[in-house]
């Protein structure tokens, strides 16, 4: 079976904002019990990532990194239609992730203990952005008539 839901989350500019919940209600709602949970951003200067959810010093120093590697404003860069964080956005998200894929094990996401599932905003403005979770796999009601 597979189950499909669209996720809209707000950002407040550019950062890391944790939707682990989101995408966790999302599995819980599709009642598959073992499978994959694949997220995708429909967006071109966003991204995804699974990061570490206990230290927000870990994604501080992710965006500082990132600030070092592609800087705002870099006067190489033609596309600056929508201001000097336009074509870096495009950058950092060709540099990471538009999709991920975490397994689901016993109904929930078989992530870490100390991992996430984190939206990176790339824009310094706030944006709408849509994330698309597929779930896939056997349905708990399935499992239990086999047992």
């Amino acid at each position: 079976m597979i189950f499909q839901e669209e996720l809209v989350i707000k950002t407040e500019g550019r950062g890391s904002f944790d939707i682990t919940k989101h995408v966790a209600a999302v599995v819980d709602s599709s009642d598959i019990a073992d499978g994959l949970c694949h997220l995708f951003i429909r967006h071109t200067s966003a991204s995804l990532m699974v990061n570490e959810n206990a230290d927000p010093a870990v994604l501080d120093d992710l965006e500082t990194f990132m600030r070092d590697l592609v800087p705002d404003g870099d006067p190489r860069f033609r596309h600056t239609a929508e201001g000097p964080d336009d074509m870096p956005a495009h950058i950092r998200s060709v540099l990471t992730q538009t999709d991920l894929s975490i397994p689901v094990r016993g109904g929930r996401l078989a992530l870490g203990t100390w991992q996430g599932i984190y939206l990176w905003e790339h824009r310094l403005s706030p944006h709408r952005r849509s994330v698309l979770v597929s779930v896939q796999g056997a349905m708990l009601a399935n499992l239990a008539a086999r047992d």
